[in-house]
């Protein structure tokens, strides 16, 4: 089935039903268990803050909003990329992308017009050290959900989810454990802009079109298109906040609703100009401590890795570049700064960095010989990307539109968002503005020399570094496994191997676990089956941390360990005795 066929299929069943993926048991903690929280995340994809509480009239969200009134707003919340891969690596390692090796879009194409020339498809080779943040929070006793999305630039290990697929959710979790568990809603995603057909639910007439747009019925149907998708993604949101409220889990938990990056019309999506990086983020507390309360402070993707850990009572790893902004863990010094950048978008590259505090926001332009603009075949699918091209050549275009396509661009940019905050103004070479120029270069070059950028050398070269020359990913070590007196002992020669396993006793047999597919569920979302078909499933892997391995008699051992970017290795070991 082609891509554009299981997009729709999987909003069909999202748009009207999100609420039964959280279908299954009544969720029951035991006291112990209690004393780490519950943490849910309710992401959705590709918008700016276009939600009511944070500005926007035209659009209806009385979710969000609600969520907003029983939590905390944050206003300053930015992603580390415009695009959606080299954000969700940030989030999910507390790196930045260009830092470890996650920063192009994307790392896996299987159509070449979507990767560099010559470039393999390849999952990053991040750092030995750096584990996806989920891992540390199974180690301490969490069930962990992904529902469904993860495209974090590399194949995660067995060992970081216990469930990851459109089934997944808290509430197949029998043993009582604290849970983690990521919703994405997927409905506002740029693609939605032209396979969503239904009706609009926002007059384009009444939408506000910025300048740096023509303001025609395309551009404003476009918008329109838009933020009725964000009305229909605020349903979902409440059809799953209601399920929490039914579970008797709403009051005690941690609920995160944020964007992956920002909004996804042309010169928004993938731009690190704030449309491309500001996103909203409600942060909903336990017994709504802090209700309708509104934070300011400056707040970074990358800083939500820690703040988990941090929330859970979980030591946050020293080399995680994010810092919590909440829990006992929580940063001392406020962000005086946050960072973004943007690397090769599908075949085309550029290199841009951005920084930016409370008020200003700088970017460093490392290829200016190069438009802002990129002609992407993704994007040419949306009618306003075709209409602008159109009225370009025809010379019939704004002054703040044809900045996209201005060649050579600004090697330096500085924008006043307070006073514009469609940075339409470029103050780099106002001597008004020299110092605060001259602060944002100084805070840019002092952390590009601090993390590191991997954008230094080709992508190619990056790729065969990490091969060492060979046409395919090295491959982790065949992980050890001792019988000891203790129990079995799991070992694994490649540094940052994370290790799987699984016991397998005598009468199971040796599949795939299965489930029966519901009208909503996993087989009918991507077409591959109907209500009632029985289906197979991921199995669900533990977290070995070391401890000894108690095994049954002719129970088996099954192991996966994986270094993240190295192809895995499993052995399977039978107690005979």
């Amino acid at each position: 089935m082609k891509y554009e066929n299981i997009i729709k299929n999987i909003l069909y069943g999202l748009s009207i039903t999100v609420a039964l993926f959280l279908g299954g048991c009544q969720v029951q903690q035991t006291t112990e268990a209690k004393a780490k929280p519950n943490i849910i995340w309710i992401t959705c994809e590709d918008i700016s803050p276009f939600v009511r509480c944070f500005g926007e009239e035209n659009i209806k969200t009385p979710n969000i909003d609600q969520l907003a009134n029983d939590g905390v707003k944050y206003t300053r919340a930015f992603t580390t990329a415009g695009v959606c891969a080299p954000s969700r690596s940030a989030i999910i390692t507390g790196m930045h992308p260009a830092s470890i090796g996650t920063q192009h879009m994307r790392t896996k194409a299987v159509d070449p017009k979507y990767r560099g020339e010559g470039v393999p498809n390849y999952s990053a080779v991040i750092p030995a050290e750096v584990k996806c943040f989920p891992e540390y929070l199974r180690m301490e006793g969490y069930y962990t959900t992904n529902n469904q999305k993860e495209d974090y630039q590399f194949d995660p290990p067995v060992t970081v989810w216990d469930d990851s697929n459109p089934t997944a959710t808290f509430r197949n979790n029998t043993d009582g454990k604290p849970f983690f568990s990521v919703f994405n809603l997927f409905v506002t995603h740029e693609s939605q802009l032209w396979f969503q057909k239904g009706p609009l639910t926002v007059n384009p007439d009444s939408v506000k079109v910025p300048p740096y747009y023509p303001d025609t019925e395309t551009v404003r149907h476009d918008i329109a298109r838009l933020y009725s998708n964000i009305e229909i993604m605020d349903a979902q949101v409440g059809e799953i906040i209601a399920q929490l409220k039914k579970d008797g889990l709403y009051e005690q938990s941690y609920i995160f609703f944020y964007s992956d990056h920002g909004g996804s019309l042309p010169w928004m999506k993938r731009e690190v100009l704030d449309r491309g990086i500001h996103i909203p983020l409600v942060v909903k507390f336990p017994n709504q401590e802090y209700a309708g309360t509104e934070n300011n402070e400056l707040v970074s993707a990358v800083d939500f890795a820690p703040t988990v850990l941090s929330l859970a009572d979980i030591k946050i790893p020293g080399y995680m570049r994010g810092q919590a902004f909440l829990g006992d863990q929580k940063s001392e010094t406020q962000r005086k700064y946050i960072y973004a950048g943007r690397d090769r978008m599908d075949s085309k590259y550029d290199r841009v960095r951005a920084v930016r505090d409370k008020h200003f926001e700088y970017i460093y332009n490392y290829m200016p010989e190069q438009p802002a603009y990129q002609d992407l075949a993704y994007r040419l699918q949306i009618p306003m990307m075709k209409e602008i091209l159109q009225l370009k050549e025809e010379g019939k275009l704004n002054q703040y539109t044809m900045n996209w396509f201005k060649t050579p661009k600004a090697t330096e940019e500085l924008y006043d968002i307070d006073k514009d905050p469609d940075e339409l103004h470029n103050l780099a070479g106002n001597p008004a503005y020299k110092e605060k120029l001259e602060e944002l270069r100084t805070a840019f070059r002092q952390w590009e020399a601090k993390v590191g950028d991997m954008s230094t050398v080709p992508e190619k070269e990056m790729v065969e570094t990490w091969w060492n020359g060979h046409d395919e990913a090295p491959v982790t070590a065949v992980p050890e496994i001792e019988l000891t007196t203790e129990g079995a002992k799991i070992t694994c020669s490649t540094p940052g191997a994370s290790i799987g396993y699984r016991i397998i006793k005598p009468e199971e047999a040796d599949e795939k676990p299965k489930r029966v597919v519901q009208s909503w569920d996993y087989g009918t979302l991507f077409g591959l089956a109907k209500n009632g078909d029985t289906i197979e499933v991921a199995p669900s892997w533990k977290v070995y941390d070391g401890t000894p391995i108690r095994l049954n008699p002719g129970e088996r051992l099954r192991v996966n360990a994986m270094r993240i970017g190295y192809q895995p290795s499993e052995k399977e070991f039978i107690n005979n005795k």
